[in-house]
């Protein structure tokens, strides 16, 4: 329950109210023009079924009751507006609670069905409702002094026999009780009608009253095609009750809410969806490859387009290489962010090829092509070899990644821009550099270096700086943290900087040393397996890795006596160590192996069996040249 101070608009002013309190209360006729002047000013006394109340035969004066209906409609016009204003749940039901307290009633309870249905969904029962918020009166300051803090604290306006707060948390509306009756009849109705008097108990709870007269109004809060809740609106004994218009004005408030809370259910929805949508797009996590070490940042371009075309990818290759790409969808919808996770998706095919980096976006800009004709994009993919310290690096009119080196400098990798993806009919040139070890390399969209307030290149230039600012902090012999360093990044972006959506990929090349490689050609002949294992047994002794030698020499005798059944040229073998000993074999057939179990009078069959049961991790990867098996070994310790 949140209680608030009272404004001075639209009631008896709090400070006559205390001095009220302070003396029996007096009215004679000239309260009425007085009270006439407020934002909703009291009926005036006289007979009549609407007001309740007793007083002089003559009829209310026209001029008042105009000036009051004038008033009325401006205080519905505010209302509505202020309740307008929220964009989510909470934001409007607190527009209401702050639109009719103390302005139109002294307290406000809120009851909102649980769940909330969305849409055209079915609800599901039973039928719930839940108090979402109870707003009440409390003393300004101004006539606060000499008061002790109870008194401060005190309602003002409910009498405390009547206070109806804290009302019950939880109503079960009975199909065919009294209080299912009102709200089937949408319209609002006075408390102390025969319908409410049986339906308030029920929704406030066992043992709760309500106060006499035209004092409480029960309005259901109607959606665009159900109920969903319901507002109870009440007076305390110190203001004039609700007039007959009154119900009116509860009408107004009651729909107005009601079809501003649908909305925000279904923008919830929506946003939850594009929440989800772009998840699913992105990757989860990222691989942890030999070699290099990977951290990313994605942020949206704001709050109301959670959607986005920008990704970024790290995607194992054969040999212990990772391709590494970053791309930007034009647009911030979900048709960017479905053809995002297309491209993204026939990258990660194409990837799984081992095509050039320049094969990689020829074939993304075909496929673009057939999406339609203003499917456009950039891109960059870059490959990085850890063995050979060289990164190969092809560019689709993406901006240039940025590479940080040990010793803090940060260079603009001179990378040809390509046409986007998308355009048709142009080639993508690639280039091979350096990747010396402890390096980074940073790849991004334009979302983090172009805005209004800047050109690219500008902010490229920015980029640089920053990057190279940062390495300096942790001197010439150690990079930057890299979660650190993408945060810092980001933090390059001042209030009102980010337009579009930012995706950065960072790589932290560690690279494989010369010593810990060992690589042989191995002509297919029967003589090759045991040749193989002769070489592996070298290689793990230089290693310091001789307990392991039985159980690796059995799995690359197996690998490599599949690859020469069905090899041509020469086969490859080639055995990594870094934290696990990695064992590659490559030949140039396209037929990948299968584990399958072998009848007890089969000869062959059993390699694979064998190497799924003894290694942590095997797999088979087609190449354009042929295929390669690999094996992984957990070494000493692990």
């Amino acid at each position: 329950m949140t209680e608030h101070p009272t404004s001075h608009e639209g009631r008896q002013p709090l400070a006559a109210r205390s001095q009220e309190r302070a003396r029996p209360r007096q009215r004679d006729a000239a309260s009425a023009p007085a009270a006439a002047a407020t934002t909703i000013p009291a009926p005036a006394k006289g007979p009549g079924p609407a007001t309740g109340g007793s007083g002089p035969a003559a009829g209310p004066d026209p001029q008042v009751a105009a000036r009051r209906e004038g008033d009325r409609l401006r205080f519905v016009g505010a209302a509505t507006r202020r309740i307008a204003r929220g964009i989510d749940l909470d934001e409007i039901v607190l527009g209401l609670c702050r639109a009719s307290v103390p302005t139109f009633s002294d307290a406000i309870l809120v009851y909102l069905r649980d769940p909330l249905p969305v849409g055209d969904e079915r609800p599901v029962n039973p039928f719930v409702l839940r108090l979402r918020r109870s707003d009440r009166l409390r003393l300004s300051d101004e006539i606060t002094d000499g008061l002790s803090e109870s008194e401060r604290l005190r309602p003002a306006a409910i009498d405390p026999q009547t206070d109806l707060t804290p009302a019950a948390e939880l109503c079960e509306v009975r199909p065919g009780g009294a209080l299912a009756e009102v709200l089937r009849g949408v319209r609002p109705v006075f408390g102390d009608s025969a319908a409410a008097r049986a339906a308030l108990p029920e929704l406030l709870g066992a043992g709760r009253t309500v106060p006499s007269g035209h004092r409480a109004i029960l309005a259901p809060l109607r959606g665009r095609r159900r109920v969903i809740g319901a507002a109870v609106f009440l007076l305390g004994t110190e203001r004039p009750p609700f007039e007959a218009n009154d119900l009116l004005v509860a009408a107004q408030l009651a729909t107005h809410t009601a079809l501003g809370i649908d909305k925000a259910v279904l923008y919830g929805r929506e946003a939850y969806i594009a929440d989800e949508l772009q998840r699913t797009m992105l990757p989860d996590s990222l691989p942890q490859p030999t070699g290099v070490r990977l951290a990313s940042r994605y942020l949206p371009a704001a709050e109301t387009a959670r959607v986005g075309g920008d990704w970024y990818d790290a995607i194992p290759l054969p040999g212990s290489r990772v391709a590494l790409v970053v791309g930007d969808v034009m647009g911030h919808s979900m048709t960017s962010a479905a053809i995002m996770g297309q491209l993204r998706t026939t990258a990660q095919t194409l990837a799984g090829l081992d095509l050039p980096p320049q094969e990689v976006l020829h074939h993304l800009d075909e496929q673009a092509q057939r999406l339609g004709s203003d499917r456009m994009a950039t891109c960059l993919y870059a490959v990085y070899d850890p063995v050979a310290h060289r990164i190969t690096i092809a560019n689709a009119g993406h901006p240039p990644p940025v590479l940080l080196h040990l010793g803090g400098r940060a260079e603009v990798l001179r990378v040809p821009p390509g046409a986007p993806i998308g355009v048709g009919g142009v080639d993508f040139e690639a280039v091979e550099l350096d990747a010396p070890a402890g390096a980074t390399l940073l790849l991004y969209t334009d979302g983090l270096v172009e805005s209004r307030l800047r050109d690219v290149w500008t902010g490229i230039e920015q980029l640089r700086e920053r990057l190279a600012t940062t390495a300096r902090l942790t001197g010439p012999d150690h990079s930057p943290p890299l979660e650190a360093l993408c945060d810092d990044v980001l933090d390059m972006l001042g209030p009102g900087d980010r337009d579009d959506d930012i995706a950065l990929l960072a790589a932290r090349f560690d690279g494989i040393a010369p010593s810990d490689v060992a690589y042989w050609f191995l002509e297919p002949e029967d003589s090759a397996p045991g040749r193989a294992r002769r070489l592996a047994r070298r290689a793990l002794s230089r290693w310091g890795l001789d307990e392991m030698s039985d159980s690796v020499e059995l799995l690359v005798s197996e690998v490599v006596t599949n690859a020469v059944r069905y090899a041509e040229r020469p086969v490859t073998l080639r055995l990594l160590r870094t934290d696990i000993l990695r064992c590659e074999v490559g030949d140039d057939s396209p037929q990948l192996p299968r584990q399958r179990r072998a009848r007890d009078m089969d000869e062959g069959g059993r390699g694979l069996f064998l190497v799924n049961r003894l290694a942590r991790r095997w797999g088979a990867t087609r190449l354009s040249t042929g295929k390669v098996v690999w094996f992984e070994m957990p070494t000493r310790g692990q």
